[in-house]
This record gives C-alpha cells, structure tokens and sequence, in this order.
C-alpha cells in the first residue's frame, strides 16, 4: 500500500514537473536553459517621406506600345482597350470641355494623352474621361473607379499614405484672385471676409493658415468658386495659379494679385498606391515628354499652348525618385 502510493507521488511529481514545462504556465517560475534567440527577419525599408516628391523609378526603356510586359497593370488596361481617367471639365487651360467641340482638353489631358499613346499606340480612342470633383480624386482611385487621375493635385505626404503618385510634371503655387477695383494683394487684408476654395484640396489648409480671420466658404469644383465670385457671395478666390489664371481668363473683372505664392504645389498624376508597376510606367511617359523631341518636348509644346499666354515661360521640373516598393 505505502510502496503504491510512493509510486503514485513520484509520478505526480514527475507530471507537475512537466506541466510546469509548458508555456501553459507562463507565470510559473520554473528555471528554463537559455534559448538562443533567433535571428530577427529584416524589416521592410521605412519609406522617408521627408520629400514627398520622391516617386518609384522607371525600370529600362518603356515597352513597345502594344506590348505591354505579361501580369502587368498596362497588360489589363491594354486588354480593357481603354485607360479610365479622373478629370475636371471646368479647369480651364488644365481641364475644360471645349464648347465647340465638347472634347475635354487642357495641359492636364495632355498628360493623360500620352500615357494612353505609350499604351496603345495612340491615345483616341482609347481614353475614358471620367469628371470627377476634386473631394472625389483620392476616393476614385482607392476605389479602383479610375486608373489614373489627373486634376490638378499636389504630392504631399499624407496623400502618399492613400495612393500613389508620378514624378512631378508640374510645379505651381497658390495664390489669390479678387475684383479689378479692389484695392487688396494678399489674404491678410482680408480678414472677416469670404473667400471661396475647392473643397478637399490643399489650399484651403494654406488659405486657413496664411490668415485664420478669413471666412473660408467652399465648393466641389473651381467653377462652383467663380460662380460664387461672379454672384458676389465671395470677395475673392484661393487657389493654385494654373486654375485662377483660367478664372481670369473667363472674368474680365477679375484679377489674380501680384503678391507672392504662399505655398508651393508640386502636381502629380494620382494611380492606385497597389500599382507600383504603373507608376513606374508613367513616370516612363513623363520622362519621355520632358526630354523629346530636344529642343521642342512635347511637355513643352503643351505648356506653352494651356499655360504660358497666362503664366510665362518655364520649364519642366526634374523628377525625382527613390521611393522604394513596399
């Protein structure tokens, strides 16, 4: 009986001993032999977004039109036999539905334009113009709505944490647009009134900021804006100088003031954060626009037609890349 029970402990102890072994009892305090700890897996690279114009690079020469590399978002698009593009049609000189010929035109679709050509082989035909509003351009693309958007938006970081964007293909800047006869050149002079900018854009953050006394009032296109301006419901107009030189294009009693830009808005074309592949591609179109044919681009020849009659000569920014993959 007492040789039994002998056993019996033993074996209890020899139990309690092994349980105590198990992670199921993290809080027992049993001595353990040290365990190398493993080698941690590299961390993915944490991207620097210190400079937000940091794009993904092109990878050799762009393909053949026609021929885009198998598994590709180019492929898809090719095989779609159209590119789904996110718009405006009121950005005049950017992009405005000509009411002649109702095509929809501007520096903006000719960026659109090429990238169609580099796909296709030309670029009628093949487009699909989708009039977006500017709270819309962000949501259109994450939402796999649009392939690409181009409508006047500026790189920033927090926008790079949404989807992606090109290299740089233009360099712009905010600043005000007011009445002829009004005696004004910056926003500070304008507390306590009402000043109109498009909603879900960068410049009415700027515009809060550069005088936090102005009333900002808001509209989901820039000719929501000038149509507030031309009722006299708003004093004036912040925007980007490409768009304000085409409101004053459309108001003869209308200016855009001498004073300085406050901010600088780099323009980017916007493409699902998911498709690397495609931003490399684009940036491969824009790299092409930039630099051929020498001595007359096709960058150029664009801005000169949309942009220099209203905002002189300039030249196009150098891009910029080391964005890495994730």
């Amino acid at each position: 009986m007492n040789k039994t029970r002998l056993i019996a402990g033993t074996l209890a102890l020899l139990f309690a001993a092994t349980a105590c072994g198990s992670s199921s009892y993290d809080a027992t305090p049993v001595p353990a032999k040290p365990v190398p700890t493993p080698a941690k897996p590299a961390a993915p690279p944490v991207q620097d977004c210190n400079n937000a114009l940091q794009s993904y690079a092109p990878v050799g020469p762009l393909p053949p039109a026609g021929s885009m590399p198998a598994g590709s978002t180019m492929e898809k698009i090719h095989a779609r036999n159209r590119l789904i593009a996110g718009v405006s049609a009121d950005s005049l000189n950017l992009g405005s539905r000509n009411p002649i010929t109702g095509v929809i035109e501007g520096f903006d679709i000719d960026m659109i334009n090429a990238v169609a050509a580099a796909i296709f082989g030309e670029a009628k035909g093949h487009v699909e113009y989708r009039v977006i509003s500017s709270p819309a351009r962000i949501p259109s693309l994450t939402n796999g709505d649009v392939d690409i958007v181009a409508r006047n938006m500026t790189i920033n970081c927090a926008r790079w944490k949404q989807i992606a964007f090109s290299a740089e293909y233009y360099h712009s800047g905010q600043k005000l647009l007011v009445q002829r006869d009004l005696k004004v050149e910056n926003l500070s002079q304008l507390s306590g009134q009402k000043i109109c900018t498009p909603a879900g854009s960068t410049s009415f953050d700027n515009m809060v900021k550069a005088n936090p006394k102005i009333i900002p009032v808001t509209a989901d296109t820039d000719t929501g804006c000038l149509a507030l301006f031309q009722q006299g419901k708003v004093v004036g107009i912040s925007g980007d100088d490409t768009v304000l030189a085409g409101d004053a294009a459309q108001d003869p009693y209308a200016r855009v003031t001498t004073a300085a830009k406050i901010s600088d808005e780099p323009y980017g074309l916007g493409i699902n954060k998911d498709q690397v592949d495609f931003v490399r591609f684009v940036n491969g179109v824009l790299e092409k626009m930039k630099t051929e044919p020498a001595g007359n681009t096709a960058w150029q020849a664009s801005y000169k037609r949309w942009l220099e009659p209203a905002l002189g000569k300039a030249t196009p920014p150098v891009a910029v890349y080391g964005r890495v993959a994730p």
